[in-house]
């Protein structure tokens, strides 16, 4: 009876995700198009930039203090230790099935990156909401979980413009050798620093040439003086500063080290400051501090970042429909890697972690932390598909079929992961 009482109180959120985001696939059809290709991109950028920092940072500013954060260490490792083993399980995958080169990207960055963002920071709180949670009161406890998932939202983007990004990107080199160089899909390339992987990795100075001609394009003209400058400058100690420091923008270049400062992790690093600092708690958490106008206002904003990004999930998952050449043995394997393998791994990660006293005994810290093994691929790696214009429609099948199967796996999970910590 318990037990089909956690299976009911696990499916109910599952429900209101594929609700909205089944009305948020309607809205994006042709015949209806409210929710289109261009109107996703503006909603996402408005949910991007405004409502995902609010909600991060609000929900951690209230919830955060300087013990709490000890005791959240693990996190970040368990975030690892998925990215890691989705790595192995993938590679695994790529050498049974051995699909062609630019797919071999697509899979490891399906089997890594999980979406351990936008659907916490749905399932949670509504789990929080049923009636017969083993978390305590309901309100308490939605503000705890917003707070854990908008924490794991943060790492997780993080380790996948790190990790998953810099995989994909190298399996993506050959995709790009012998396309035109002219297009929006070369201009975005050109942008990320891509363009040098259409010359042959044996002509070095064809390479050095075009790398040397492409900076001195780029730089402003005031800089391009300062380094011819240092150029001329006869003194070792300033040409080795020099080629450090082209060597770190070089590197920053191909890590895309801006992308790692989302403004979700900006708005969890203004969270942790005011839940940390009693000067900013004191004037700016609850009714009677002098500034909480600032705080309700982004509680405000906060409101509509859910129901955005599911809706714009499943507009997204419409492109999935398209017809691809993908095998189906892939999609099997990325499934049966995403709900089958990760989940029993991470069982066992996080029981080994909880009897060696590394995470301490809140349930609802310990559910998020089992569910980080059963979430669907992260959307994003769509995104950064889009970015070097290779394995699109690949891509969105992986995720459409993925989502779909969501539903069950999540629920039959949540079910599992509710009997462990209850």
């Amino acid at each position: 009876m318990e037990i089909l009482n956690l299976l009911l109180i696990s499916s109910v959120p599952v429900v209101k995700v594929l609700m909205i985001t089944g009305l948020g696939a309607f809205l994006a059809t042709k015949k209806i198009d409210i929710l289109g290709a261009e109107a996703r991109k503006h909603l996402n950028k408005i949910v991007f930039y405004v409502f995902n920092p609010a909600l991060v940072s609000t929900n951690l500013s209230k919830t955060v203090t300087l013990e709490s954060m000890m005791l959240l260490w693990f996190m970040p490792v368990n975030i690892l230790c998925t990215f890691l083993i989705g790595i192995c399980f993938g590679w695994i995958l790529v050498k049974i099935v051995n699909p062609p080169v630019k797919l071999k990207g697509i899979v490891l960055g399906c089997c890594s990156a999980g979406n351990l963002g936008n659907l916490l920071l749905i399932i949670v709180p509504a789990i929080c909401q049923e009636k017969g949670s083993p978390f305590g009161d309901p309100s308490v406890c939605e503000r705890y979980g917003l707070s854990y998932a908008s924490l794991s939202m943060a790492l997780g983007a993080i380790f996948l413009w790190s990790i998953a990004y810099n995989i994909m990107r190298i399996s993506f080199s050959n995709c790009t050798i012998g396309e035109p160089s002219d297009g929006p899909k070369s201009h975005m390339r050109s942008l990320y620093g891509e363009n040098q992987n259409m010359v042959p990795s044996n002509n070095t100075e064809s390479l050095l040439a075009l790398d040397s001609h492409r900076t001195s394009e780029q730089l402003p003209e005031k800089l391009s003086e300062a380094l011819l400058r240092f150029e001329d400058c006869t003194d070792k100690k300033d040409s080795i500063i020099v080629r450090l420091s082209h060597s770190l923008k070089m590197l920053s270049c191909k890590m895309q080290l801006k992308r790692l400062l989302t403004p979700s992790t900006i708005g969890v690093v203004v969270g942790f400051i005011i839940g940390i600092v009693p000067q900013f708690r004191t004037s700016m958490i609850g009714e009677g501090a002098p500034l909480h106008v600032i705080q309700d206002s982004a509680e405000l904003l906060s409101e509509g970042a859910i129901p955005a990004v599911t809706l714009i999930m499943g507009g997204n998952l419409t492109k999935g429909v398209n017809p691809s050449h993908m095998p189906k043995t892939l999609i099997l394997g990325v499934i049966l890697v995403r709900y089958l393998f990760m989940p029993i791994l991470g069982i066992f990660i996080v029981k080994g972690a909880i009897k060696l006293g590394l995470v301490h005994s809140d349930p609802l810290y310990q559910f998020i932390l089992y569910i980080q093994y059963a979430v669907p691929p992260a959307v994003n790696i769509g995104t950064i598909t889009q970015l070097f214009g290779c394995g699109e429609n690949e891509s969105s099948v992986i995720l459409l079929w993925t989502y779909l199967l969501a539903s069950i796996s999540i629920t039959l999970w949540s079910t599992i992961f509710l009997w462990l910590v209850a």
